[in-house]
């Protein structure tokens, strides 16, 4: 069962910065897209936000175009998520999921990391 796990999480104040990283097992991270996803306070539902595909290209929902940054480290099987001049819109738990598309790949998720933006 590939394991994901998220960590870089914490509370900022508004216009912060943070950097969250993804650890995943999956021996063939080198050409998997990877997303990451936000669960909102009250909203069970997560929402990928930001995408990686295999070959470098990268995707972001318009709410943090311009702010947010996904990258990976291939040799280190890592995504990341530079998250800067940060809202309190952007408070919310973080997973980081294989994604083909949109959809999430894998049946399990990780534990994510919380991310609390304060006025």
């Amino acid at each position: 069962q590939v394991q994901l796990v998220e960590s870089g999480g914490g509370q900022v104040e508004t216009g912060g910065s943070l950097r969250l990283s993804c650890v995943i097992s999956d021996t063939f991270f080198d050409s998997i897209s990877m997303g990451w996803f936000r669960q909102t306070p009250g909203n069970g539902r997560r929402r990928l936000i930001a995408t990686i595909y295999g070959g470098g290209d990268t995707e972001y929902v318009d709410s943090v175009k311009g702010r947010f940054t996904i990258s990976r480290d291939n040799a280190k099987r890592t995504t990341y998520l530079q998250m800067n001049s940060l809202k309190t819109d952007d408070t919310g738990v973080y997973y980081c999921m294989r994604v083909v598309g949109d959809t999430p790949v894998y049946d399990s998720w990780g534990s994510g990391t919380q991310v609390t933006v304060l006025e």
